[in-house]
């Protein structure tokens, strides 16, 4: 008799079934085609339990002879198999399908390193040989393997027959709108003409749903199949926003209600749209947007799948701020010489952030100090209707009445302080160039001069010295302006640069026509415990300009050590500092820095020289030591600090230094 052949087992080798992955989002993971190979392998090895143990072979000499029973040695399995009967094996040999030997010795080298069980003289177990034909199939090269036992003079012979898979000879992928084809490309470069292996596709599989995984997306291989020819075929499920739904909830309650804020200025601050691949690291950066409006409390976006599809709708819960009030506040004028109390300023201001439902901002404040009174209107549209450069615009109107001391101090006993009066009007377009780069281009008409202490208008001080460029009791400049800013991040090792460009225009022949330009730049580096910080700034003047407009050099943000403007009054200046500082405990830092800086010898061409009436020195430079706390205004800043002249200074300031 033959051998028997009702004894086999076949692998899914054509569908290739996968579970999707346990960290796989729940919108994918139901209802996917994939299911794990074991199935296959459970469902033979139940047939293999079925079929060996009613097993009869004929012996090669006794042909045509009634087949005989297996040769059996009962008893229980020594190894914990459960009382399993056993079958005494003399040989084991790995075929090809139709019994013949296999083309490629390697394979039949691969299948034979799979058994462990079955062995020459081995007295075998159902189970054992089940779990031996799952080792030959889950080494990933074999669609089907078939034991198949021959009663032979020797004794039992056990021949498993296998069938090798295709050679890879192309790759079909589809729905992968996301996944850049070269992934795939490098995935399969060298398996060209080889035998298609399971385990190789399995690892490509697992490393598509990683790609997506690790990039926020909802995505994963739905399918997979091996296509006549050696022909591959991948198929992915991508998740796909269909709708985009807002909405408002009470902030007391968290009840749905009626919000103020139109829908449409909402969905225009996303970049998730309708029919694009759902990206959980896009929708978290949109939260983050809509946040940094301003006017929401709360922002959460929660998906929610559609049917059966793998279409998900977004559902916004957005929580509004109250839209507008007063509030009340202070600070300290940098103009002030003669103490930091004298330079105390109240504020009062009235802010809408949210006008007409449409996340324009309306700003009104008024700042009163014994010297200092100024009124501002700011009006500002963050992103212009129809723009899609996210361009803002301001507009601005604001009178000032400002100490003159920066650049006409030092006034004489018998001579009351200078102030300097000033009203500008004007509107600023900024947008984002790069990701960290932004521009301003702005008009700016300003209408300034200076007062005594009754608020009469002068145009010569106690020295003589000029007050205005055009003789007049007022100045009036239309000033073009460009500004250019670079940020890299927030934190400390960040670098920021700035350079801001302004042409005064004579539009009339009595405007004053100057050029100005002014850079700034500011590097950190964390040097272990202690950070490091270096800045630079400087500036220079062209032309026809307001001599209460010279760069001022000293004090809290120039030179430490000096009083404010007390170093120089220049068309030109330099100034540098660095700073070293360190946690202390808690909120609180330790500081020393050292600055330096310079008219660069240009007091002299200033109008009226004021720098030269009062004996400025022109240069100088300050070091000391500091403290710093953090809190809701910015770093509270007191410094001590020793100038070249051997003189001694507190500083007192709020915010970081410019």
């Amino acid at each position: 008799m033959g051998p028997r052949r009702d004894v086999r087992f076949v692998s899914s080798g054509v569908k290739l079934p996968c579970a999707a992955p346990a960290s796989a989002p729940a919108l994918l993971s139901a209802a996917l085609p994939f299911a794990h190979i074991g199935r296959a392998i459970d469902a033979a090895a139940r047939h293999v339990a079925r079929s060996i143990p009613r097993l009869s072979v004929a012996r090669a000499d006794t042909a045509g002879a009634p087949p005989t029973a297996l040769p059996r040695r009962h008893g229980k399995d020594g190894g914990g198999g459960g009382g399993e009967e056993r079958v005494l094996i003399s040989e084991v040999a790995v075929r090809g399908k139709d019994g013949e030997l296999l083309e490629r010795p390697e394979l039949e080298a691969a299948a034979a390193a799979a058994l462990r069980a079955c062995r020459p003289n081995a007295a075998l177990t159902v189970r054992e040989v089940q779990e031996d034909v799952h080792r030959v199939v889950e080494s990933g090269l074999f669609r089907s393997c078939m034991p198949v036992a021959v009663d032979t003079r020797d004794g039992i012979r056990l021949v498993f027959e296998v069938e090798p898979n295709q050679d890879f000879h192309g790759l079909v992928f589809e729905g992968a709108n996301m996944l850049p084809s070269k992934f795939l490309e490098d995935a399969f470069r060298d398996h060209h003409g080889k035998i298609i292996n399971i385990r190789h596709l399995d690892q490509v599989i697992k490393s598509v749903n990683g790609w997506y995984q690790e990039r926020g997306l909802t995505g994963l291989v739905s399918y997979a199949e091996i296509l006549s020819g050696g022909i591959l075929r991948l198929q992915v499920s991508e998740a796909e926003v269909n709708n985009i739904n807002i909405r408002f909830l009470d902030r007391r309650t968290g009840e749905p209600t009626v919000g103020k804020t139109q829908p449409e200025q909402i969905l225009r601050q996303l970049t998730t749209k309708k029919g694009q691949a759902y990206n959980r690291a896009q929708v978290k950066r949109d939260v983050e947007r809509i946040l940094t409006m301003g006017i929401m409390e709360d922002a959460t976006i929660i998906p929610q799948p559609v049917g059966d599809s793998n279409k998900v709708d977004l559902v916004m819960n957005l929580v509004e701020r109250p839209s507008g009030g007063f509030s009340a506040g202070g600070g300290i004028s940098s103009g002030i010489t003669n103490g930091p109390l004298s330079g105390l300023i109240g504020s009062f201001a009235y802010s809408h952030r949210n006008v007409f439902g449409r996340n324009k901002k309306l700003n009104l404040s008024l700042e009163r100090g014994q010297i200092d009174s100024i009124f501002r209107l700011n009006y500002t549209d963050p992103w212009i209707d129809g723009d899609n450069k996210r361009t803002s615009r301001t507009i601005m109107v604001q009178n000032s009445r400002t100490p003159g001391t920066l650049i006409h101090g030092g006034d004489h006993p018998d001579h009351g302080p200078i102030t300097i009066g000033q009203v500008t009007a004007g509107i600023e377009y900024s947008r984002p160039f790069r990701p960290k780069w932004s521009g301003t281009l702005g008009l700016i008409f300003q209408h300034a001069g200076a007062r005594d202490d009754k608020g009469n208008p002068i145009i010569r001080d106690f020295y003589n010295s000029q007050l205005t460029a055009s003789g007049n009791a007022y100045d009036d400049t239309l000033l073009a302006k460009i500004e250019s800013v670079y940020t890299d991040s927030g934190d400390y090792s960040s670098t920021m640069f700035v350079v801001n460009i302004e042409q005064g225009l004579p539009v009339l022949p009595e405007w004053l026509s100057f050029n100005r330009v002014t850079a700034r730049l500011r590097q950190g580096y964390e040097i272990g415990p202690a950070r490091l910080l270096l800045s630079a700034s400087g500036g220079h003047v062209e032309g026809n300009f307001s001599p209460h407009e010279a760069f001022a050099i000293g004090g809290t943000n120039s030179v430490r050590g000096y009083e404010e403007g007390a170093v120089g009054s220049g068309r030109s200046y330099a100034v540098g500092s660095g700073e070293i500082s360190c946690r202390m405990f808690g909120p609180l830092e330790g500081v020393v820095f050292g600055d330096y800086g310079s008219d660069l010898s240009s007091g002299p061409k200033v109008p009226g020289d004021p720098a030269g009436a009062r004996g400025k020195p022109g240069s100088g430079y300050g070091y000391g030591v500091g403290i710093r706390v953090d809190s809701p205004l910015g770093p509270l800043r007191l410094e001590y600090a020793f100038n070249d002249k051997q003189a001694r200074r507190f500083h007192f300031g709020v915010g970081y230094r410019n």
